[in-house]
């Protein structure tokens, strides 16, 4: 059971379509692991569903369903039909007790590419057809430390696999963190297994201390 969880209004715009995509891959990811938040959002969109019953009707064109449709066709013209027999893409073990939301940025092969970061610390960038956010995996090595570090825009965590704590608690699966500039922390693997975290970042990290200084202009978020 998760004990970390969305705040209510970042609920509230789930539940309401206007949280960016990113940012929407990381609430479902949580909602996978927990009833509550899930009861939650189902109870904003009841609330949403009855104000819409009592707002008032506005009358439409008449041909607006066949302007709508004719838009559809006119955008998926050209465009290959799904082959209903195509196999479903060979998820790696490791991941396939991953929400479906995850799995399904997978890439076709099965694979992810990671890239070394620290001894402690490797990160594999997702796709994910926007342009606001960086989304990866970030795998800590089993008692393994992050540098510390600050944040120049929003950052959401979700652990997935594993634990992690620091200075402020211990987060499991399920657990979902999000971090504003301002905040510092240095995240600690705990010593029984890997910890496997998704990440969507809005600005690159800020490394705190004289490291910092050295490699903070270098660091970048690539969206996408």
């Amino acid at each position: 059971m998760a004990r970390y969880h969305p705040e209510d209004e970042l609920l509230l715009e789930y539940a309401a379509g206007r949280t960016d995509w990113a940012v929407s891959i990381c609430v479902a990811a949580h909602l996978h692991f927990c009833p509550s938040c899930r009861e939650q959002v189902a109870k904003f969109n009841r609330i949403g569903g009855h104000c819409l019953e009592q707002a008032d009707k506005v009358d439409v064109p008449e041909d607006a369903l066949n302007s709508v449709m004719a838009m559809i066709r006119t955008e998926s013209r050209g465009e290959k039909a799904p082959n209903p027999t195509k196999a479903a893409p060979a998820v790696k073990p490791a991941f396939q007790q991953l929400p479906p939301v995850i799995q399904k940025l997978i890439p076709d092969s099965g694979k992810v590419r990671w890239s070394f970061v620290t001894p402690a610390l490797k990160a594999a960038r997702l796709e994910t057809g926007q342009d606001k956010y960086e989304v990866c995996f970030h795998r800590i090595k089993k008692g393994g430390t992050v540098a510390e570090h600050d944040h120049n825009g929003r950052e959401l965590t979700l652990v997935l696999q594993g634990r992690f704590s620091d200075e402020n608690g211990t987060y499991s699966v399920g657990d979902f963190l999000m971090k504003q500039p301002g905040e510092t922390h240095r995240p600690t693997a705990t010593l029984d297994q890997d910890c496997l975290c998704l990440s969507v970042q809005e600005a690159p990290v800020k490394l705190t201390g004289l490291v910092g200084r050295v490699i903070n202009p270098f660091l970048r978020v690539r969206p996408g």
